[in-house]
């Protein structure tokens, strides 16, 4: 199948796909933007608002075993539809919820719900294209999906600032619904399967199996971090950075985060493309993740007293280069879709949705446990601590990757 084959068959399902990631975006980054109104009104302390979402990152990795199964033998549209929906009732809960043990169960419903809102559409993308195809394809479905960021950027700030941040989980709630009218609109019915199927334990075990093995190995180690490092700045950190470090109001540091924002949305595009054009994606990686982890230990140094601080002769980094910086950061970290497609490329096509999930479910547990362990480090030395040390994560799953995976792995 060439690339126009490829973009006519499922150009439009791929995009109604993509929003499911959108939202997925925008309800995991909303709380950054959000931090000091849920701790004032969940009573808890900024660690303690960590842990909560945290669990957002653990029920999300949770699920990617049965998720991985669930695609490769049901197919992506009755999976997407039973994801969306648990997507309206986490996000429902989240609305009306008086503490933080409902928060805590809301955040565990959403991670369900949104833990295949990647995967649907790209395990659509791997079933149909070619290894070196998929490299392009997984950009562009990044790149739309980060725009969810965007809408919890400036003009989710607006609407906390003017309604509370419980109308953002109601607005999610209502995007969640119209996407899945969408997706019963746009996604065909998957084909029945010809044969019998091994047990549901057995498919399991297989997902599992591929997350250890040598041919996806330094890969979980890199994606361990990968992801963490993005939802720990836009997630949770950015935002207390901005406010509280740099004295930004919301909308300012809605602001700020939206250019970061943009930098995620070009840059997983713009790395489809270079790997189609350049290859290497191994070098691309390792580059790419490096960069990022060096540009955050910049961020943290910029803070009053710190260390970039001290050197260039001021008492802290001016904003815009905060701005800059993260905008960088941005543009680095979005080399992560290659992940994805050197996944693809080591496994057959009958084993790209449980492969995937492999690679997924280490994103997230990554995600859940560093930010977690992030509490800890923020509450002791500040944001700025918290950034610092996803810096220092992603600098060693870099070292751990190219440790771990052989220079010929390149392209698929």
């Amino acid at each position: 199948m060439n690339t126009r084959e490829g973009s006519a068959a499922f150009m439009a399902p791929l995009v109604v796909l993509a929003l499911g990631h959108m939202l997925s975006n925008m309800l995991r980054t909303l709380p950054a933007i959000a931090a000091d109104v849920l701790t004032r009104d969940l009573h808890v302390a900024p660690e303690g608002l960590a842990s909560l979402t945290g669990a957002y990152h653990f029920a999300f990795a949770a699920g990617q075993i049965p998720l991985g199964v669930a695609l490769d033998r049901f197919g992506v549209r009755p999976v997407s539809l039973v994801l969306l929906a648990t997507v309206a009732v986490g996000s429902v809960l989240a609305a009306l919820v008086g503490g933080p043990v409902g928060f805590l169960l809301a955040q565990v419903v959403l991670g369900l719900g949104c833990c295949g809102m990647l995967l649907c559409p790209m395990t659509l993308a791997a079933k149909l294209l070619t290894p070196a195809q998929f490299g392009l394809w997984s950009g562009l479905i990044q790149a739309l999906g980060n725009v969810g960021m965007l809408l919890s950027a400036s003009p989710l700030a607006w609407l906390v600032e003017h309604h509370g941040w419980r109308a953002g989980f109601w607005a999610a709630a209502a995007m969640a619904v119209v996407v899945a009218l969408l997706v019963r609109l746009a996604v065909p019915a998957p084909a029945p399967a010809d044969g019998p199927h091994p047990s549901l334990l057995t498919d399991a075990r297989v997902v599992l199996g591929l997350s250890v093995s040598r041919r996806l190995r330094g890969i979980v180690l890199l994606a361990f971090a990968s992801f963490a490092v993005i939802i720990g700045v836009r997630g949770l950190w950015g935002g207390p950075w901005l406010m509280e470090v740099k004295g930004l109001d919301r909308i300012a540091a809605g602001n700020a985060l939206f250019l970061m924002t943009l930098s995620l949305i070009a840059g997983p595009a713009l790395a489809g493309v270079l790997d189609r054009r350049l290859g290497h994606r191994r070098t691309l990686l390792a580059l790419g993740h490096a960069l990022a982890g060096l540009l955050l230990l910049l961020v943290a140094g910029g803070a009053p007293g710190g260390w970039l601080s001290r050197l260039t002769g001021v008492s802290m980094l001016p904003v815009s280069a905060d701005t800059a910086l993260l905008f960088a950061f941005g543009m680095a970290i979005s080399i992560q879709p290659l992940l994805f497609a050197m996944t693809r490329a080591a496994v057959p096509p009958d084993q790209a949705g449980k492969a995937l999930s492999a690679t997924n479910l280490s994103f997230f547990l990554g995600g859940a446990v560093l930010q977690a362990a992030s509490g800890p480090v923020g509450a002791s030395g500040g944001p700025g601590a918290a950034i610092a040390f996803f810096g220092g994560t992603v600098l060693v799953g870099t070292a751990l990757f190219l440790a771990t995976t052989p220079r010929g792995t390149q392209r698929g």
